[in-house]
């Protein structure tokens, strides 16, 4: 029962990437979903989620206006699509359940669930 994120890579400033994050073991449309992402040597940070429904989405203020999340059911699978890329989102990327709900904003860490492996994006000319 995990959370696959996939969809990394290397890509140029200004570039883009769409992450995918497949649920097995659960029905994705059971959670909301938040996305986080790690670089080196700094604390997690919480960048997106999306409610179960896909009727709220919110952004922290360093990806505001650049990445979008959104989500299919049907397909077991959300997605975080990034555009206007820049070095410092650089980093290991993951999903995971957001047992807040998506409802007031991107939870903090205490409200991530079950996640799993991430996937690498690096952004370097």
């Amino acid at each position: 029962v995990q959370l696959q994120a996939s969809g990394g890579g290397l890509v140029q400033p200004g570039g883009s990437l769409r992450l995918s994050c497949v649920a097995s073991g659960f029905h994705l449309d059971w959670y909301a979903i938040v996305w986080f992402r790690q670089a080196p040597g700094k604390e997690r940070e919480g960048i997106s989620c999306i409610s179960n429904s896909a009727s709220s989405t919110y952004y922290a203020d360093s990806v505001k206006g650049r990445f979008a999340v959104s989500r299919v059911n049907a397909k077991n699978t959300a997605y975080l699509q990034m555009s206007s890329l820049k070095p410092e989102d650089t980093g290991v990327y993951y999903c995971a359940t957001d047992l807040s709900g998506c409802r007031s904003g991107v939870p903090a860490a205490t409200s991530w669930g079950r996640g799993g492996q991430g996937t690498q994006v690096t952004v370097s000319s």
